[in-house]
């Protein structure tokens, strides 16, 4: 199986049999088509202001700086990925002082349903820094004309897609709650999208390494996902199990690394990190590994798939 690796400002193809490809040589892998059939758009915010301030999950520490110009060339190298594995990038403008911003999964939800439209979800985040990210987004999707539906959360929580995750085929969404969203919030949510006649299948997550879904959730296609199965509760786990005919599983080492933090793009898997069996895992769903270094997001508890949100 061919591994693309892709770190710094280079994009170099590895192959552990016959050594080096050019980019050219990889292109036609990059594109095959994986759950998103068109040349999708997606969000990304540039890190000018990203730093580590307070420690907002057990991955961040004040002990260990933020390189700014090594985290803006992984983030450019990623947006060239993306590019490159057939993503249009649009981009919102940076705040002063939200240095969180960079992680643009979380302000929103966004999606589209036939006879709903483009919509998004403003969030209710957490802590006061992230809060103040939410009218910013909010704002960039009402200028373009999306629909803003706004829940009356109380003294809930929803941390966007952080937290709520489609599956490919758009019947249903996955939202966790136990850290950073609550349970009232995801019920919250799921009675606004009764509205769509879009269900939501709420999942407890135990572990506070994996606060947020999408660091133990991976959607891989229309039947098979990535998860940590020690980032669930009980019950959450044996409803994961129900929706997808194939579950793979990582380790705690694998998802604590941001391996199921992945990205799922026209048959390729953009990851932090690959190990071997997370190699044959994406092998036998038809995907290409393509490494992706975030080692200055990593330590603000981030890898690629916080720092992006589809548009429909």
């Amino acid at each position: 199986m061919r591994v693309v690796s892709v770190t710094g400002d280079s994009f170099v193809p590895t192959n552990r049999q016959t050594g080096r490809y050019s980019v050219a040589d990889c292109l036609p892998a990059l594109r095959l088509a994986g759950y998103h059939q068109r040349m999708p758009r997606v969000l990304l915010c540039p890190p000018n202001y990203f730093d580590v301030v307070d420690q907002k999950n057990p991955h961040m520490s004040r002990a260990c700086p933020v390189d700014r110009v090594k985290a803006r060339s992984q983030w450019e190298n990623l947006c060239s990925v993306l590019q490159q594995s057939g993503c249009e990038i649009v981009t919102i403008d940076p705040v002063e002082s939200l240095e969180d911003m960079v992680f643009a999964a979380n302000p929103v939800f966004v999606g589209e349903t036939i006879g709903y439209g483009k919509f998004v979800v403003p969030s209710r985040m957490v802590y006061p820094s992230r809060q103040r990210e939410v009218p910013y987004f909010a704002d960039w999707f009402r200028k373009r004309n999306y629909r803003v539906i706004e829940l009356d959360y109380g003294d809930d929580y929803l941390e966007g897609h952080g937290d709520l995750l489609w599956h490919p085929d758009g019947s249903r969404i996955y939202g966790g709650y136990g850290f950073r969203s609550t349970r009232g919030g995801v019920e919250k949510f799921a009675a606004g999208m009764s509205e769509a006649n879009t269900p939501v299948v709420p999942l407890q997550l135990i572990d506070p390494y994996c606060y947020h879904l999408d660091t133990c959730l991976c959607p891989l296609n229309d039947e098979a996902a990535l998860i940590f199965p020690g980032a669930y509760s009980a019950d959450a786990l044996a409803s994961l199990h129900k929706f997808w005919k194939r579950v793979h599983l990582l380790t705690a080492e694998e998802a604590h690394s941001f391996m199921g933090n992945g990205i799922v793009i026209n048959g390729s898997y953009l990851t932090p990190y690959v190990a071997p069996p997370l190699e044959a895992i994406l092998r036998q769903e038809g995907l290409t590994p393509v490494i992706v270094e975030t080692t200055e997001f990593e330590k603000a508890g981030g890898s690629c798939g916080c720092m992006k949100t589809f548009l429909p």
